[in-house]
């Protein structure tokens, strides 16, 4: 692999010997997958940090390390709302270890910006190089921006934002991200929201993997791309993905998918993933929740009260520029948290059933938080939690 004399520097430790681990495990990675060189980030996005998911040992790692981010770097969500962890019925010990590992990630130089919607706050630009980590957050950008990343783990992702590169191969490369299968939607979707491209990744996630899937047959906007996105990351692998005529690449490189395996998904796949059973709790926010989603919670909410526990996730960027909206949520009931979500948050172990509008949330909930999930349009999580 080519290395540069700085990148040799650090590896003769003459950064601090937790730089030259960095880069040593940004190497070795770059080795295994036959990387030629390594790659300046342009951010850096940092999984591993609810305390439900890295546990003592992972706490212990970060204690271990000392060095600063070089490039903007983000952290993922939490396990719980700082601030508010009381309102939510955190256990105070959960609380206290949770706020451990936000200090470890403070000293280490990352954003405590907790969230798996950084494009929401950061620029992000078609054919940047970054090292993101979060599922959902990886395919929105190499799909919906045009960016490159490939799904960091946790330390990997870690040690880029330390070193500031990572190694070059997989989806940083074009000759990788080119279309393996074609999914032809033969459905009527002209009047599909987010919940049915959710359902509709869920499904297709299922069918291919961890290929590149072209879509045909659909036109979604962004949040619904969004919710695409996340759930094939959720039930299958998928980092990346084209929609014919929408998503940047497909435009750009308009790739011919003659030849390649062909698999039509009709309408009744995508309906059968709806289910109608009753639930405890409504979350909505996997992933967060944009601007345009807090104004369409908040119109649906209008002059309703909240019957059920009704969770809503976003940013704490995007509630903070979107303060009245959320102040007129949270008038009904509905608490609007920042910093954690349903997945990562204790919180929802509670409930024996919880209905979300998300594919990713479908799929993650029974096995993240013990329960079971079911998906419903936003208009009918919202119409379920204010039923008396």
């Amino acid at each position: 692999m080519m290395l540069d004399a700085d990148d040799e520097r650090i590896l003769a430790g003459e950064e601090g010997e937790t730089r030259q681990k960095m880069l040593e495990l940004v190497v070795a990675l770059g080795k295994v997958f036959g990387a030629e060189r390594l790659v300046p980030i342009r951010s850096a996005q940092v999984s591993g940090a609810s305390y439900k998911t890295i546990g003592r040992y992972g706490l212990e790692w970060l204690d271990s390390l000392d060095a600063k981010a070089v490039v903007p770097a983000i952290l993922n969500p939490i396990g719980m709302a700082r601030g508010r962890w009381e309102e939510m019925g955190i256990d105070p010990a959960f609380a206290q270890n949770q706020e451990k590992v936000v200090t470890a990630y403070e000293r280490l130089g990352i954003t405590l910006e907790c969230t798996c919607t950084p494009y929401y706050l950061y620029e992000t630009r078609y054919g940047d190089h970054l090292a993101w980590s979060e599922s959902s957050a990886v395919s929105y950008a190499n799909s919906v921006i045009g960016a490159r990343t490939n799904r960091e783990g946790g330390p990997s992702a870690l040690a880029a934002a330390l070193v500031g590169k990572t190694a070059c191969y997989g989806l940083h490369l074009d000759k990788n991200r080119v279309p393996q299968i074609v999914l032809d939607v033969r459905a009527d979707t002209k009047d599909w929201g987010v919940a049915e491209y959710g359902a509709l990744g869920y499904h297709a996630g299922k069918l291919v993997g961890n290929r590149i899937p072209y879509f045909r047959g659909i036109r979604p906007e962004p949040d619904q791309l969004k919710a695409l996105g996340a759930a094939m990351a959720a039930t299958g692998a998928v980092a990346l993905y084209h929609v014919d005529g929408v998503t940047p690449d497909a435009q750009k490189h308009r790739y011919d998918v003659s030849g390649i395996e062909t698999i039509p998904v009709e309408g009744a796949e995508i309906e059968a993933v709806f289910t109608d059973i009753p639930v405890d709790a409504v979350a909505l926010g996997c992933p967060h929740c944009s601007p345009a989603e807090l104004a369409e919670i908040a119109k649906l909410l209008a002059g309703k009260v909240v019957a059920k526990p009704l969770y809503i996730f976003a940013s704490q960027g995007v509630i903070d520029k979107n303060s009245r909206l959320v102040d007129s949520i949270e008038k009904t009931g509905a608490r609007v948290f920042a910093d954690t979500c349903m997945v990562v948050s204790p919180v929802m172990e509670q409930y024996a059933s919880v209905m979300v509008n998300s594919g990713k949330a479908l799929a993650y909930v029974p096995n993240m938080c013990g329960g079971k999930a079911r998906i419903g349009t936003l208009a009918d999580c919202i119409a379920v939690a204010t039923e008396f």
